[in-house]
């Protein structure tokens, strides 16, 4: 623990914090801390610094050129990885701000925890468990993208909100309780009005009891969402929505693999995209066994591949395997930075 000097904003907003939130919420003096101590800031909590880091991260600003459902939208409107992110950060600062939770914290978790997310969104993540040993999973890269690749070196709290938002794991803080469950009514909502948008669904095509439940206007639905996790919530040290709320919440999702994320004219291009991924995997492990370690190919090519954007990906691709005029240069220049990086 390093307790700033008390003349400094930094004191005084983590005194405001230790005398006006939950006694559940994780307040920024009693952080568990960095894996190497710095010097902290006169002016920001620690949580407030992690957030900047993130925000200010080459691989957060790579997330408004991937995927979230639709492959390279051809509508303006259509959601990425990116807008994605947004709005997981707005709902889970929404229910942190209604539970006297520490917003700071919520915020920075929200705004990295799709950092090690791939191409072409779960069809990319998809091709990469499928090649990977041990399998790929965008949370823990995510992890590995703040603690290695970009080295940012943030909180304890911060990372472990990072690498719980997703099904399956456990959150330590009720801050990244407040993310996971933030980032489901974020993509739940905001894939189906993409994919009405797209012609692929209709708002009255969806589960009668569900519309019922939570209305059929997109707005209303959102907000019944978060309501009941907050009802449901204040007061408790865990954060969760109703039983009921989260019965037809779950059910919704289930609807939106069956008939969006699985089969549906949303996934037509997805072949193509799985050949692209698959294809750059193979040739650049090939590339890097004459200048690398065989034990470390696959590491290096696995963060190089993840950290691309859709069209950075399409283009190594034509680069590679279409046929085109004299080329004197590679642009795969960081793909051998990574392989010296870690020798």
């Amino acid at each position: 623990m390093n307790i700033a000097n008390e003349n400094t904003i930094r004191y005084r907003l983590e005194q405001r914090e230790i005398d006006n939130l939950s006694e559940y919420a994780t307040k920024s003096r009693f952080s568990k801390g960095r894996k190497k101590p710095i010097e902290e800031c006169s002016l920001r909590t620690c949580f407030q610094r992690d957030r900047d880091r993130i925000l200010h991260s080459k691989a957060f600003r790579r997330l408004k050129h991937k995927t979230q459902v639709f492959l390279s939208p051809f509508d303006d409107h259509f959601r990425t990885r990116l807008t994605h992110t947004l709005e997981v950060s707005q709902i889970g600062r929404t229910i942190a701000r209604a539970l006297d939770l520490n917003e700071d914290l919520v915020e920075a978790i929200s705004l990295g925890h799709d950092l090690g997310h791939t191409p072409f969104g779960h069809c990319g993540e998809g091709v990469l468990d499928e090649l990977v040993k041990g399998g790929f999973h965008h949370n823990i890269q995510s992890v590995r993208v703040v603690e290695v690749l970009e080295n940012l070196n943030l909180c304890q709290e911060t990372i472990d909100g990072i690498l719980t938002h997703t099904w399956g794991y456990t959150p330590k803080t009720p801050e990244a309780q407040v993310v996971q469950l933030a980032d489901k009514v974020a993509y739940i909502n905001h894939d189906i009005e993409d994919s009405v948008r797209a012609g692929v669904i209709s708002e009255k095509d969806l589960p009668k009891d569900c519309i019922k439940y939570f209305s059929s206007v997109q707005s209303k639905r959102l907000n019944k969402m978060i309501t009941e996790i907050v009802n449901n919530s204040i007061g408790k040290p865990v954060v969760a929505m109703s039983e009921e709320g989260w019965h037809y919440t779950t059910k919704l999702r289930q609807w939106m693999f069956d008939n969006v994320y699985i089969d549906s004219p949303a996934k037509f291009e997805e072949q193509k995209a799985r050949k692209v991924i698959r294809e750059l995997f193979f040739l650049y492990c090939d590339m890097l066994k004459p200048v690398c370690e065989e034990s470390k190919i696959e590491r290096i090519v696995t963060d190089y591949i993840s950290g691309m954007t859709d069209r950075f990906a399409v283009e190594r691709f034509k680069d590679h395997f279409v046929p085109k005029g004299l080329q004197l240069s590679t642009k795969d220049d960081y793909l051998f930075k990574l392989a010296n990086a870690l020798k």
